[in-house]
């Protein structure tokens, strides 16, 4: 049943949208661990007995096989000698390409466990494990690994015997961002020289453990990721901590062979778990963030053998162009490669959960090794995917298997047999081909068992869409379209069906049908949910088919009917731009030259003499506005423009304090006395938030410099900031909002200056380029917008806008329209009081997604948190903390959405709408766009494309809570304020 309740609606569109959102992650991401694997390993002994693992935290690999022009020396020269000079000597080398999202966790455990982890297990924890995993480490027969405390633990814990992994890790407060990061790769390095010479006392129990066999060495080298944040890849400190880092492993190197004699019998892997681009920031799959360098040399390892003089080698292409090694084949592998690579060269167990692929080009062993390494790495990917098999076909009712694995001559006992006769005949590279093929089949079964129930859930989830929508139409059309029911209609059961319950009794039978085939296949619990809303949206539909067929008699007795149909596909029309707009933001830029030439010249002549002034201003600023829609995401620090906009803030609030007193009010019955004090007072506050902004329009940069020339954060321009941001954040909701019960009612103009300048400071001091431009230009034009609306609103009710001392209280609102007839014109108070969404309401409402969506991209691709600088937090923080850099940037990013949120509630109030009335049109609506990303949605093809369909779709679905959040956030900032009405017969306030 519909409820009869806006606040039932909007519980239950809270509820629904919470659940539809993790539908992505059941039907697109599911994990795809499994457990109960028997481990495989190379019957034959390894080439060598111990692995040394080298992790540069944030290496791109472009910028440690390039050559780089030496400034300081006027010379080009290579930033990693050592590194370099083994792969032209005894190295396999070549580019690592990673996954999103490209975050240090994820990396880590792709290179060292053999698997992408999931988003959804990304999503439950940052240190340690979301889910139970096999790894290198684990697989060991001891580890010492050295480093970040943001990593180490989470493959420690991890481990099936926590005595295996040993960990030296330095305290957390040494990531500190204002200096150079390469102190972090100085305590690893010392600290391993302390172990070293702590090692090297005879007959300790360490020097035993140090001589077995399968043992692994992890160094995590943080150092230029550090740097790559605080000074950018492109800076000396970050190309500098390169230089460092192959100083730190050439020593490492020598002393690893000093310590075993140069036995021969040590393997090194030198990688990186992500890289980082230009802006300093990783996390998408921008080709900069997922091509990283690995360089193996050492036991085990193919040895560089250089092509002829001017033949480039195998591999190459555009990417590594000028690098200087066209003669050595590039081996390019995948990530999760690189693990059955490790455990391949000491001889242990395949990780269980590893779906890489052996790289054989980078061993140096014998033929037969190579192929019995290849067909152990099939075997451990076949063992996952019988066990996937077996757990399908389980619990299945109509079980379909993987037809390639069950072809007549491509059943998998069937390949292994062919492998191992191929083996016994030493046709080893035969052999090889058949477990490559072999491997991919059983990839692609897996993957078939993670689509398995693609059809069914995806179908459910498209329902569940389509029945809010319409669902969630039909309590707008009943409750703010058509008129009230009459006393003789029975109320919230107008326009039912009188045999509903006939209805309701078929939805609970076709739930409990779907509800036992999820139970005899054990579904998840959430499978139950995603069918019991589409059940309940549609049975109510259905239920309400008096109330359809009533609309459709309506639209077909209407004397032009092509008006409603021709707003609703321009609606839809516009909802589908907006969803192109997330894949290409000049989208905006467009709308914004459409909305300035059009809009003046669809209102009538007669506005447009009143209000030529105001719609010229409009069209200029839109203008102004759609250039930064243009402007790339990538954007370097640039102080001069941000100076530039804080001057522009600053200046646009000593016109609102010079012009104030037009529109700041004294307290209802005051003495003339008590009124000047009072408007004294709200004019200083005003002045009081102007220089806020002015003081952070040069604190920021000035901080910037300082914290550039000494190297860390200095400490009282820390605390200056901190205190700029904290007191004029709390401003607006100390004065004047509902939070403040004391706080008297204030002119809406009034009242939206102080919110915007305001929250100016904090985002001036937040922004580390063009951004504070366009808060200056994006919070004009809402305001033009607000102005416009309300015009056109009071031109169609035949009224005129009142003078600032004609105001009505709105808090009084519902008891004026229900007063007598004497406090208002007849006809003004009908028209206020029957108001009813119309048709030029859904102007309003596109346009306040319109705005809503502009702030989301208007200075970046919120879809990704990695196109907004994170530089603009260094003022406050530097020290490491992802929950304090993520909340800092989050509400540097929100920020405009408060100004749109406090605009559109003065707006509401003025168009003398039913609260949340054009809220809820809003998010009823923007589900078209939630069905377009969910089946935009892709687990396949570029990393790029599918981090961003994630995100694309987990904005668009959180668009409903956003809302909300939205209209709370508007009504508590807003607070009691007074605007001008339409139907006032007096200069008078009135109170009730």
């Amino acid at each position: 049943m519909i409820p009869v309740t806006r606040n039932g609606l909007l519980l239950i569109g809270v509820l629904f949208h919470l659940v539809y959102l993790m539908s992505i992650f059941d039907i697109y991401f599911r994990s795809p661990l499994v457990h109960g694997m028997t481990p495989h390993k190379i019957e034959l002994p390894p080439p060598a007995k111990r692995l040394v693992l080298f992790v540069a935290d944030g290496l791109r690999a472009d910028k440690i096989y390039e050559p780089h022009y030496n400034k300081t020396v006027d010379r080009t020269e290579e930033l990693a000698p050592y590194l370099l000079a083994k792969i032209r000597t005894e190295a396999s080398w070549g580019v690592s390409h990673t996954r999103v999202p490209t975050e240090s966790r994820p990396g880590h455990v792709a290179a060292i466990a053999g698997f992408y982890e999931d988003v959804s297990a990304v999503t439950k924890g940052w240190k340690m494990n979301p889910v139970e995993f096999d790894s290198v480490f684990n697989e060991s027969r001891h580890t010492w690994s050295f480093g970040s405390p943001d990593i180490l633990p989470m493959f420690a814990e991890g481990a099936s015997d926590r005595s295996r992994v040993d960990t030296f890790m330095y305290p957390p407060e040494f990531e500190d961002f204002s200096g150079n990061g390469d102190r972090l790769d100085t305590w690893v390095f010392d600290e391993a020289s302390r172990f070293f010479a702590n090692a090297s006392q005879p007959g300790s129990k360490l020097s035993a453990m140090m001589h077995e066999d399968q043992i692994v060495f992890f160094f995590h080298l943080l150092g230029i990721d550090s740097n790559g944040h605080g000074f950018k890849p492109y800076s000396e400190e970050y190309l500098g901590n390169i230089r460092y880092v192959d100083s730190g492993v050439q020593h490492l190197v020598e002393q690893f062979e000093s310590y075993y004699g140069n036995d021969g019998k040590t393997a090194y892997v030198f990688t990186a778990d992500h890289g980082m681009n230009d802006r300093g920031a990783h996390g998408d799959g921008h080709p900069d963030n997922t091509r990283t360098p690995l360089i193996v040399w050492g036991a085990g390892v193919a040895k560089a053998a250089p092509a002829p003089s001017g033949v480039t080698a195998p591999g190459h292409d555009a990417f590594s162009k000028g690098w200087n090694l066209g003669q050595y084949e590039r081996k390019d592998v995948n990530q999760a490669d690189i693990a059955p690579l490790m455990a391949s060269l000491i001889g242990i167990n395949f990780p269980l959960n590893s779906v890489g692929t052996l790289p054989i080009k980078y061993l140096n062993a014998s033929d037969e090794f190579c192929a019995r390494a290849a067909q152990t790495n099939a075997l451990q990917v076949l063992e996952q995917y019988h066990v996937k098999h077996d757990q399908k076909q389980k619990t299945e009712m109509f079980f379909k298997p993987y037809a390639p694995m069950h072809q007549a001559t491509n059943r998998p006992e069937q390949i292994l047999a062919r492998i191992r006769q191929l083996i016994d005949m030493r046709r080893y590279e035969q052999a090889e081909q058949e477990c490559s093929q072999l491997i991919k089949m059983c990839i692609e079964g897996l993957r078939y068992f993670q689509r398995y129930d693609w059809l069914l859930l995806r179908s459910i989830v498209s329902m569940g869409y389509l029945g809010w929508i319409l669902y969630s139409l039909l309590f707008i059309f009943k409750s703010y379209v058509l008129p009230a029911p009459t006393s003789c209609d029975s109320g919230a059961n107008a326009h039912r069906l009188g045999d509903s319950g006939l209805v309701a009794v078929i939805g609970l039978l076709v739930f409990a049908m779907f509800s036992l085939v999820f139970y005899k296949q054990h579904s998840p619990g959430m499978y139950y949910a995603y069918v019991a809303f589409p059940i309940y949206f549609w049975t109510d539909i259905l239920q309400q088919l008096p109330l359809i067929q009533h609309l459709c008699s309506s639209y077909l007795r209407m004397a032009v009917r092509w008006r409603p149909i021709a707003f609703a596909a321009i609606y839809v029309l516009i909802l589908e731009a907006l969803v192109y707009a997330y894949f290409d933001r000049r989208v905006y830029s467009v709308a914004f030259g459409i909305l300035a030439a059009t809009w003046p010249l669809s209102v009538s002549a007669k506005f447009r003499r009143q209000h030529t002034m105001l719609l010229a201003t409009w069209s200029g600023f839109c203008l102004v506005t759609s250039v930064f829609t243009l402007l790339p995401v990538e954007r370097n620090a640039h102080l001069g423009l941000v100076i530039a906009g804080g001057v522009l803030i600053t200046l646009s609030g000593l016109v609102a304090w010079y012009f104030s007193s037009s529109f700041t009010l004294p307290p209802l019955g005051a003495s003339p006395k008590q009124a000047r004090e009072a408007i004294a007072i709200d004019r200083l506050v005003i002045l009081v938030e102007t220089l806020l902004v002015g003081i952070a329009t040069f604190l920021g940069p000035i901080t910037s410099k300082e914290t550039e020339r000494r190297g860390s954060l200095p400490r009282f321009h820390q605390l200056a900031c901190w205190a700029i941001l904290i007191v004029s954040t709390l401003l607006p909701f100390v004065h004047g909002s509902r939070l403040n019960r004391s706080a008297r009612d204030q002119h809406y103009l009034y009242r939206l200056v102080t919110i915007y300048l305001a929250f100016a400071a904090p985002f001036v001091l937040l922004t580390v380029s063009y951004e504070s431009i366009f808060y200056f230009s994006y919070s004009v034009v809402l305001l033009l917008w607000l102005s416009i609306e309300r015009a056109l609103y009071y031109e169609k009710a035949e009224n005129q806008l009142l003078a600032p001392t004609e105001q009505t209280r709105l808090s009084d609102l519902a008891l004026q329209r229900s007063s007598s007839s004497t406090a208002r014109p007849k006809g003004a108070q009908t028209f206020a009081a029957s108001r009813t969404l119309g048709l030029s309401d859904m102007r309003t409402s596109i346009m306040f997604l319109f705005f809503v969506n502009v702030a989301f991209f208007g200075t970046g691709n919120v879809a990704s948190l990695a196109s907004f600088s994170i530089d603009s937090v260094y003022r406050l923080i530097t020290v490491f903390d992802p929950f304090m850099m993520s909340v800092l940037l989050l509400f540097k990013i929100f920020i405009p959405f408060f100004l749109v949120s406090a605009v559109f509630g003065v707006l509401n109030r003025s168009l003398e709408l039913p609260p949340f009335s054009l809220f809820l049109f809003v998010l009823s609506t923007t589900d078209v766009m939630t069905v377009n990303f969910f089946f935009l949605v892709r687990d396949d093809g570029s990393w790029l494309d599918i981090g961003m369909s994630i995100s694309h779709f987990c904005i668009s679905g959180m668009f409903v809570l956003f809302t909300i959040v939205l209209f709370v956030l508007s009504h508590a900032l807003v607070g009691r304020v007074l605007i001008p009405s339409s139907g006032s017969v007096k200069p008078a306030r009135k109170q009730h």
